[in-house]
């Protein structure tokens, strides 16, 4: 599995297209095989403020997911657009989610 975390800042004034941009970005990319997970959030006290978490099944479903044309529509030709900033990490568990599960 790989986990992504990454926080937005949005531009002044671009709230709304980037909730636009998140919305779709999530319902298309939720129906990718590859994605376990697909969960975006908004800061309740600094409203342009969005962080992501994401969680792949392998490098191969993250890379996946970046080639796809929900991604380069919303991600890389929206949002992308009306960032005033972008931190992005990846992380790998330590061990499996639920302790036994052989499916990771």
């Amino acid at each position: 599995m790989l986990c992504l975390a990454a926080t937005y800042i949005i531009k002044p004034g671009e709230e709304e297209r980037a909730i636009d941009y998140l919305n779709q970005l999530t319902a298309a990319s939720r129906a990718e095989p590859g994605i376990i997970m697909y969960l975006v959030h908004r800061s309740p006290t600094s409203p342009r403020k969005f962080f992501l978490y994401e969680q792949y099944t392998d490098q191969a479903a993250f890379d996946a997911h970046r080639q796809t044309r929900h991604f380069i529509k919303y991600a890389i030709d929206g949002i992308y657009n009306i960032l005033e900033s972008r931190v992005a990490e990846v992380y790998e568990p330590l061990a499996s989610p639920v302790e036994g599960d052989n499916a990771v």
